[in-house]
């Protein structure tokens, strides 16, 4: 390609002698370099403002108007094959330097190369897996909500009454009211929980129900090392025929020894929530001292791990099941403090501060 715009080049000049001594100079000294230095200079002086190429283009304002085309041809085809005639010849000589080392200094090609840092997978995702596959092993499935949810499935569809404190403004992230002096079902906000996925798979689906629902949730909660506005939780249920408390509490204590090691002890403590009844938390014995008392579980010897309780009756009749023939339970956890508790984290605002030195000891 180069060698036709040459050819071309030389044709256009010969009709007029001028025209062709330039570019027969030019591409003489073009030619000639053979060093980095030397291509500098013939950049300048062809190309630069005061070059033989801006020499021809100059010329155009003085020159005949039937004259004026073959001057604007000739100066900037001057320029483009000039310049590809010296960017090849700089490719060539650089390549040649490295090879005999002059540029050693600048490129060393003995040195190893720079190892690259893979990023993984953070310590919540990977708490959040392992307590699903833990429930996935169990039978469970995995489903998965909304977070910008209505109020009758984060409050009103899970037996919350109007008059319960966390449904005002002050603890709920409402993102549309339609009602500003009461409560609404079809106002919107971010949801407090992962519970709402409770109704929505007990409204399009029949049991028998195994369920766990990972996700985050939303309250104004003042952040500390305890709280947070936005944390995740995992949520799971269960609705068959016959199921007891005992079924509650053999599944949590399997899934509790699983996760935290076989050593661990737990009990469940008398509680209330509006969507299950009875309803219970659960602790299980401090890692850090094993029960005896220390600074970690405020030396009681146990730590507060989730809640949990037989699902309500009034929840099966906003969905449509049948209390009398069918019983289930459920339960929920914060992923941030099973993660703080098993790695001895005090802190909550470390997982969100984005600190490599923190995040890569997990």
């Amino acid at each position: 390609m180069q060698f036709e715009l040459i050819e071309k080049l030389r044709n256009l000049a010969s009709q007029r002698p001028e025209l062709q001594a330039i570019v027969d100079d030019a591409l003489s000294v073009a030619s000639a370099c053979k060093s980095l230095e030397e291509i500098k200079n013939a950049r300048i002086a062809i190309l630069g403002k005061k070059g033989l190429a801006s020499r021809i283009l100059k010329g155009i304002g003085e020159a005949p108007q039937d004259e004026r085309p073959l001057l604007g041809q000739v100066g900037n085809l001057l320029r483009e094959v000039v310049s590809a005639i010296l960017d090849e010849k700089e490719r060539e000589i650089e390549k040649e330097e490295v090879g005999t080392g002059e540029l050693r200094e600048i490129l060393d090609v003995t040195l190893p190369g720079r190892r690259v840092t893979l990023g993984k997978d953070h310590v919540l995702i990977n708490t959040i897996r392992e307590i699903i596959e833990i429930f996935v092993s169990l039978g469970y499935t995995v489903e998965s909500g909304p977070e910008v949810e209505y109020d009758y499935y984060n409050f009103e569809a899970l037996n919350t009454p109007a008059y319960h404190p966390a449904r005002s403004l002050q603890d709920t992230f409402y993102v549309r009211r339609l009602d500003a002096e009461k409560e609404n079902p079809k106002d919107v906000l971010l949801r407090t929980h992962t519970s709402p996925v409770q109704v929505r798979v007990m409204e399009s689906r029949k049991p028998p129900l195994y369920v766990v629902s990972p996700g985050k949730a939303y309250r104004k909660d003042e952040i500390d090392a305890t709280h947070s506005a936005m944390f995740f939780q995992v949520e799971g249920f269960a609705v068959d025929s016959n199921l007891t408390m005992g079924h509650l509490k053999g599944t949590l204590e399997v899934f509790i020894r699983k996760l935290f090691g076989s050593e661990r002890k737990v009990r469940f403590r008398p509680h209330f929530f509006p969507f299950t009844e009875p309803s219970a938390e659960v602790d299980v014995s401090c890692f850090s001292c094993g029960g005896k008392g220390c600074s970690l579980c405020k030396h009681v010897g146990w730590l507060e791990i989730l809640g949990c309780g037989m699902i309500d009756p009034n929840v099966f009749k906003n969905v449509g099941y049948d209390p009398e023939e069918y019983t289930g339970f459920a339960f929920g956890m914060g992923i941030e403090r099973i993660a703080m508790m098993k790695y001895g984290i005090e802190d909550m605002r470390l997982f969100y501060e984005d600190d490599l030195r923190f995040l890569s000891q997990f």
